[in-house]
């Protein structure tokens, strides 16, 4: 008799501990941190990572294995608020420029590893004119025909992200004449000897021109003293 009252307590408990652990059934994910990702994608993602939609074996896998594979996305943060509730947090690729390609963007970061591909423009992300790239790859290095030029390209994108400039595109003219590209203005840097004190004092100078379109000559600009020139459209 014991026995079986045994039995019956350790099936009730079996029972009702199934029907518990069903109550953890995920009802939301929030996604926080999506600038150049799709939420949607990284939503979509995140769901078909959960073991039987449920926040008890997400807590466990989570522990074992990480979501991978989505697009822009460098690393994925998930926490259960609760337990229907999932809430993951973006950590974005850090994309230094793109150049176009075959009717594709090709992004790559400051040390000219390419990182993705995509078909849209993402706005922010400066696109590289000029140069010649054959096959290429991702994780690998940007394979292009002229080593000076895309050095330069990696101090210019490094400088653009130390100072904090929003840069629309960069373009080689003939084989050494660089051109930024911003707002309608377009910066004449020369050579690029001096991009250092020329990109250190780029903000400034151009916070003087907003709304104004035409051409920013800097190719003489080489100290904190030297003065930059600008023709209007």
């Amino acid at each position: 008799m014991i026995k079986k009252i045994v039995l019956v307590v350790l099936l009730l408990a079996v029972i009702i501990g199934f029907f518990y652990v069903r109550t953890f059934t995920v009802k939301e994910i929030v996604v926080n941190g999506c600038n150049m990702s799709d939420e949607e994608e990284v939503r979509e993602a995140v769901k078909s990572f959960i073991p039987g939609n449920n926040t008890l074996f997400l807590y466990v896998k989570e522990k074992f294995s990480k979501v991978k594979d989505v697009a822009f996305v460098a690393k994925l943060d998930i926490n259960i608020d609760w337990k229907n509730r999932v809430v993951v947090d973006v950590y974005e690729k850090s994309l230094a420029g793109c150049v176009e390609y075959m009717e594709q963007y090709i992004y790559f970061d400051n040390d000219g590893r390419v990182l993705e591909t995509g078909k849209e423009k993402i706005p922010g992300i400066p696109i590289i004119s000029g140069l010649n790239i054959s096959n290429w790859q991702i994780n690998e290095k940007l394979p292009v025909d002229n080593a000076k030029k895309f050095d330069l390209i990696l101090t210019i994108t490094q400088l653009i992200e130390k100072y904090e400039l929003r840069i629309d595109g960069i373009t080689f003219q003939g084989e050494e004449d660089i051109v930024l590209h911003v707002d309608g203005i377009n910066v004449e840097l020369g050579n690029g000897d001096n991009l250092a004190v020329q990109m250190m004092n780029l903000g400034s100078i151009l916070d003087g021109l907003k709304g104004k379109k035409g051409t920013l000559y800097m190719k003489d600009f080489n100290s904190p003293e030297s003065m930059a020139s600008f023709k209007s459209e």
